[in-house]
């Protein structure tokens, strides 16, 4: 570290002449394990760690071959993040929500094809038919100069670096538009742990069923909501202003209050936001027309995520494996924060069962951080589980905690459109934080008619979830959907 001026490489996995011999996934594990206490010892922290597998006698009964690894340590501690939002954005198909997100990100205009849409899209085959299938996540920041954004999205170490140099942070969720995704969009806006939603409308085709839909999911969970005019470039001033109106009647239909931007400014915006206050601007990715208004706007909304002194609590939304480092929980901290060596407990499993863990590292946006505290976007490094164990609407608890999950609960909820009627045994799909599940519904009074609000006992249909009560959720199957929130638990 003193002859490096404050970075060192190690390297794993090469003989003392410079020969690759590779060392066992586990060695390696255990070898970043001891990296990392040896670093924290000299005030330094492992910056970035890049892995190879190779054959040779490290490779297992199982014929899994060896790894080369090569991690940096740099002088100093790892990043804490004090300011961060979190906006999860919704729209109709081609009305341009990633493609606003790809340019707000980069600071670059649109190519007018969606071009920018790219730099968020993480499978080749959204990026060649230009539709997104999945949720994908951006990031830029702010520091006291102004707008800090990605020169390369597609490097790592260039969403790290914005993370690293920012003061403030803004995180984009971006979901789906299409309608056969809506599950998948749903599970976007309800699981994560989101400050605003930002809905768009395309100026050149104006709000659809699908705008409809996703503004009902947005304003059902109480998400405070900026609507984007996008692509204003392709009409004229007339047309775009025919289209806000539009949009201003569709809010005021659901009893929310819309406040043009372009006449009233981002100032009234930022006071006013709420979830009956809703911020209208017109935007172009192409031109960036009212993309500086964004900017201002999501550089001083103010967060809504729980303070961080409660009891830690993530449900998780994905998992993956990383070479050397083993299982990877991804989602977002719901309450409370965590730090690296932390015990936690993971679950439920299918017998409802919760597993003991440890906390190997945190990374947010590809960059490590000390902790991981209630609103952000984090993956967490996991010792003593396989990433096959890990699934989607699990949750990591603090060791110490004590979690009952629930077949079962009650819970108060609203038709908000069915066919006819919904009775014992209706099974629609629930959106409960990151759970996804079929679940049976047995109405209070044996029934429920669209746009009825009465109680009903919900039962999970394969296993248990940890569920609480307060806990929003939404019910869709089929062109029927509705909302509900969690009134009693009832242990299975």
């Amino acid at each position: 570290m003193l002859s490096g001026e404050g970075e060192a490489t190690y390297v794993v996995g090469v003989t003392d002449d410079g020969g690759i011999a590779g060392v066992h996934p586990d060695a390696f594990s255990e070898s970043m394990d001891v990296l990392s206490l040896l670093a924290e010892e000299a005030g330094a922290h492992i910056e970035n760690v890049e892995t190879w597998g190779v054959d040779g006698p490290a490779a297992d009964a199982e014929g899994e071959g060896g790894i080369v690894g090569v991690a940096t340590v740099r002088e100093g501690t790892v990043l804490e993040d004090d300011d961060h939002i979190v906006v999860g954005t919704a729209g109709h198909v081609d009305h341009g929500k990633s493609t606003l997100v790809g340019s707000l990100v980069t600071g670059q205009a649109d190519d007018g094809e969606g071009g920018t849409r790219s730099y968020l899209d993480v499978q080749p085959h959204e990026v060649e038919r230009g539709l997104s299938a999945d949720l994908s996540y951006g990031v830029y920041g702010f520091d006291e100069d102004g707008p800090v954004r990605m020169d390369n999205p597609h490097r790592k170490g260039d969403r790290a670096r914005v993370v690293e140099e920012a003061d403030r942070l803004v995180s984009f969720v971006d979901t789906v538009g299409h309608e056969p995704w809506l599950r998948t969009t749903i599970r976007g806006l309800v699981g994560q742990k989101l400050d605003y939603g930002l809905l768009t409308v395309a100026a050149d085709d104006g709000p659809t069923k699908t705008t409809r839909e996703h503004l009902g999911i947005l304003l059902a969970t109480d998400l405070p909501t900026v609507v984007a005019v996008t692509k204003v470039d392709l009409v004229d001033e007339e047309r775009a202003r025919e289209v806000e109106r539009e949009v201003e009647r569709l809010l005021r239909e659901v009893e929310k209050t819309p406040l043009s931007v372009d006449r009233h400014g981002v100032d009234a915006a930022v006071e006013e936001i709420d979830d009956t206050v809703v911020p209208i601007l017109a935007t172009s990715a192409v031109t960036g027309e009212g993309l500086d208004d964004l900017d201002a706007l999501l550089e001083r909304l103010p967060g809504t995520a729980d303070p961080p002194d409660g009891e830690f609590a993530m449900y998780v939304d994905r998992s993956y494996n990383v070479t050397g480092v083993g299982a990877v929980a991804s989602g977002t901290v719901k309450s409370g924060r965590v730090e690296a060596d932390d015990e936690l407990r993971l679950g439920p499993m299918q017998d409802g069962s919760f597993r003991e863990v440890e906390v190997r590292s945190i990374e947010m946006h590809y960059h490590r951080v000390d902790e991981a505290r209630a609103g952000r976007i984090v993956g967490i490094a996991l010792k003593g589980v396989e990433e096959r164990d890990v699934e989607r609407g699990m949750v990591l608890l603090p060791r110490d905690a004590d979690p009952t999950p629930v077949r079962e609960f009650e819970a108060e909820v609203m038709v908000l459109n069915h066919p006819t009627r919904i009775g014992d045994g209706y099974e629609p799909v629930v959106h409960l934080e990151t759970v996804s599940e079929a679940a049976a519904f047995y109405p209070a009074e044996g029934r429920l008619l669209p746009g009825d609000t009465g109680k009903a006992r919900v039962r999970f249909k394969f296993r248990p979830y940890l569920v609480e009560e307060g806990q929003r959720f939404v019910f869709r199957e089929g062109r029927s959907k509705g909302v509900g929130t969690v009134t009693d638990i009832d242990p299975a």
